[in-house]
C-alpha cells in the first residue's frame, strides 16, 4: 500500500533569496526550494522591479516540506538563525524593503507559531536589538526568474556566494547538523 505525503508550504523572507535558497534545501524533509517574490501588489513582478524597492514585494522562497520529518517550528529556528531579524530593511550590505525580514503564512496555526517563534527569540536575548520580523498572510507568490534558481550550487566560485552565503551554510552545518542533507 502506498503512503501519500501530504506536503506544506512555508514562505519567508531573509534578504536576498540566493542565501535562503542555498539554506533551506539542505534541510531534511525540505522537498523544494522556490525563490520568489511575496507581498506586494502589482501582478507578475520582475527582478528588476522588485530591486527597486518601490513594488512592496520581498525576495522570498516558497519551502515545500514534509511535516512528519520536520516542523515548521524548526524551518522557523532554522530562518532566525541564518539571519538577522533585527535589522529593518537590510540584511548585510543588501538594504531595501526587498530584503526585509518577513513570514508569510499561510495558516492560523503558522501565524501563531511565527508570533511564539518572535517571543522566543526576542526573549533568548540571541540579539542586541528586538527583532523586526514582519508576520503576513500570504496573498499570492510569484516564482522568481529561472537564472535565480539554485543560484549558489550554480556559483559557488562567485564572491557573493564566497563571502555572503558560505557562512550561512558554515552557521547552519554547525548548529543543525542533525538535521541536513547532502547537496
Amino acid at each position: 500500500m502506498t503512503t501519500m505525503i501530504t506536503l506544506k508550504i512555508a514562505v519567508f523572507g531573509g534578504g536576498c533569496f540566493w542565501c535562503t535558497e542555498a539554506v533551506f534545501k539542505r534541510i531534511k524533509g525540505v522537498m523544494s526550494v522556490t525563490s520568489g517574490y511575496a507581498g506586494g501588489k502589482d501582478p507578475q513582478p520582475t527582478y528588476e522591479e522588485v530591486s527597486s524597492g518601490m513594488t512592496g514585494y520581498a525576495e522570498v522562497i516558497q519551502i515545500e516540506y514534509d511535516p512528519s520529518v520536520i516542523s515548521y517550528e524548526k524551518l522557523l529556528s532554522v530562518f532566525f538563525a541564518v539571519h538577522d531579524p533585527t535589522t529593518l530593511n537590510r540584511q548585510g550590505a543588501d538594504e531595501g524593503s526587498q530584503y526585509r525580514s518577513v513570514i508569510f503564512y499561510t495558516s492560523e496555526e503558522q501565524k501563531k507559531s511565527a508570533q511564539e517563534a518572535i517571543m522566543k527569540v526576542d526573549n533568548s536575548n540571541l540579539f542586541p536589538r528586538p527583532v523586526v520580523t514582519e508576520i503576513k498572510s500570504l496573498s499570492t507568490f510569484y516564482t522568481a526568474e529561472d537564472y535565480h534558481t539554485n543560484y549558489y550550487d550554480s556559483n559557488r566560485s562567485q564572491p557573493y556566494c564566497r563571502l555572503v552565503i558560505d557562512p550561512k551554510i558554515d552557521h547552519l552545518k554547525e548548529k543543525f547538523a542533525d538535521i541536513l542533507v547532502t547537496v
